[in-house]
């Protein structure tokens, strides 16, 4: 089956009736709030244009809400879930709604220490991320699954609306900061769209919204410049408010070596790191190595 009937999706009562059935409750400590909505749910797949016959990954993935809506577009889904209960209700609930079981893979694991992206018999490796990202761990998950595998090349996840509007901030705003110029080395992202808090299970106390990513067409670097530019970033927001001189000081081995490295970048080293773009940190990485 490639295409289902309108009761394929769950409801807020069939979330109820799992949940009850299974003896789970939305963990707190994990982040876990269920999406209660259908037409939520198709508005998630809509926006990041999943298509028929795509691997897509999906990391968190619940009590299946968003994962049938993923199969009901034809997608192919790789399942990312760290609650055992979870893990082992899922595949019985897609069954149970007549979805292939090679459309389906579940692996058992923290997505954070994930070293391999599960393969999907018809469709092979994903290459698109899908997800109502735990709370908590949303920005390191996003990041980690980026810096990992470049086989994922763009990203609709739904998380805080504050983090989306730390991912998609530009320089000199009050929320740019560390996560604005990482999510910036891998590709551009833009916010995709509120989310009423109401369509969860519980009803959480912080407004959600989506995030997009696209990633560049070309890497802007290696891995090992992109940790060097990293270390560059966190040593400039570490302390936001401290010129890069000082704040680069440690990074740089001194302040007085950290503005010799900064004129070395064309950067003015009474500048702070919130009113820098990642060029200008992939120049300020690279000059400490001309410098010497």
């Amino acid at each position: 089956m490639t295409a289902y009937g309108a009761g394929m999706l769950l409801t807020a009562r069939d979330i109820r009736e799992l949940s009850e059935a299974a003896g789970i409750r939305p963990s707190k400590q994990r982040g876990q709030n269920f999406v209660v909505d259908p037409n939520t749910v198709r508005t998630i797949v809509a926006r990041a244009g999943v298509e028929a016959g795509q691997p897509v990954l999906e990391v968190g993935p619940g009590l299946g809400s968003l994962t049938l809506g993923l199969l009901e577009a034809g997608a192919d889904v790789a399942a990312v879930e760290l609650d055992r209960g979870l893990a082992e209700l899922l595949p019985l609930t897609l069954r149970a709604r007549g979805v292939e079981e090679d459309r389906f893979r579940l692996v058992h694991a923290d997505a954070l220490h994930v070293a391999e992206l599960p393969a999907l018999p018809r469709s092979g490796t994903p290459t698109m991320l899908v997800a109502n990202l735990p709370y908590n761990v949303a920005t390191p998950i996003l990041l980690t699954i980026l810096e990992r595998f470049e086989e994922i090349r763009s990203a609709v996840v739904m998380v805080q609306s504050e983090v989306v509007d730390r991912l998609t901030a530009g320089p000199g705003s009050r929320t740019y900061g560390g996560p604005s110029v990482k999510a910036a080395w891998y590709g551009r992202a833009v916010h995709a769209g509120k989310i009423s808090r109401h369509i969860f299970w519980p009803v959480p106390n912080v407004d959600s919204a989506l995030v997009e990513l696209v990633r560049h067409e070309e890497p802007l670097g290696t891995a090992a410049e992109r940790e060097e530019v990293f270390a560059v970033i966190d040593a400039a927001f570490a302390q936001r408010r401290k010129t890069l001189r000082a704040a680069l000081a440690g990074w740089a081995g001194s302040a007085a070596r950290a503005e010799q490295v900064l004129r070395a970048a064309g950067v003015e080293p009474g500048a702070r790191g919130e009113t820098l773009e990642i060029e200008s940190f992939r120049a300020i990485a690279r000059a400490r190595g001309e410098v010497g």
